[in-house]
């Protein structure tokens, strides 16, 4: 199973705790953040992953390689700032099977159930699924509304409630259900802001609730807290 983790943004609200790095080498603990995402997808069955790149990718590049503890590495790169979505949609050329894949935001981590989701996925038939998590942060996470089957009726909701079920930044997408939408974007391309609702406007996309951990280290709060969430001492 491949992975597209998105790994290309300037990072530059962690600029002050991480100034000279790209952000998914920003250190947690002993080593890069973006290492601790793929030692925990390798062990969970992901085998190849692409790396969506762009500020600073030579360094991210450099230190991965072509492979990494056993799964291969691949390297979608971006010429000038695509956005998220341009990130995807260039790393799609780099897949090698016909198979549903995962793509992951590469500044935020989240302990998932992946037997859980691919069940999910393939017993609704859906195109696009996201996990989703529970979150009383307002404004900060992009949150969903859903029938009682899953299926995301509308984005971008809720936001300022006090409780509600958010985007974690995980999305397990079936094969060529990007591709049909492709042609309709150029220049630069936001996934949460211009992609999921043009797919959700046509496709079936679902949404499941996931209760494992969850870290997003946009932010230096987040960032210096994320070695414990991470090593499941706290959320």
């Amino acid at each position: 199973m491949q992975a597209i983790i998105l790994a290309g943004g300037q990072g530059t609200r962690l600029r002050s705790s991480v100034p000279d790095l790209p952000k998914p080498l920003a250190p947690v603990g002993d080593r890069p953040f973006l290492e601790h995402q793929m030692r925990y997808w390798i062990a969970r069955g992901i085998d190849r992953f692409v790396l969506s790149v762009g500020y600073k990718a030579r360094m991210i590049i450099d230190h991965f390689g072509c492979s990494f503890e056993g799964a291969g590495v691949s390297y979608a790169v971006e010429e000038s700032p695509m956005g998220t979505g341009g990130g995807v949609f260039l790393s799609l050329e780099k897949l090698t099977t016909r198979e549903p894949f995962l793509v992951l935001n590469g500044d935020s981590f989240f302990d998932i159930d992946l037997t859980r989701l691919l069940a999910f996925h393939r017993n609704r038939a859906s195109d696009w699924t996201c996990n989703l998590f529970r979150t009383s942060v307002a404004g900060r996470y992009m949150g969903v509304r859903m029938t009682p089957a899953g299926r995301i009726t509308a984005l971008n909701t809720g936001n300022q409630l006090e409780t509600r079920l958010a985007n974690g930044g995980v999305y397990l997408v079936s094969p060529g259900v990007l591709e049909r939408f492709s042609p309709q974007f150029t220049g630069a391309v936001s996934l949460e802001n211009d992609v999921m609702p043009a797919l959700l406007a046509a496709s079936p996309v679902y949404g499941i609730e996931q209760s494992g951990r969850f870290i997003d280290i946009g932010i230096p709060a987040d960032y210096h807290r994320a070695a414990s969430v991470m090593a499941g001492k706290g959320m």
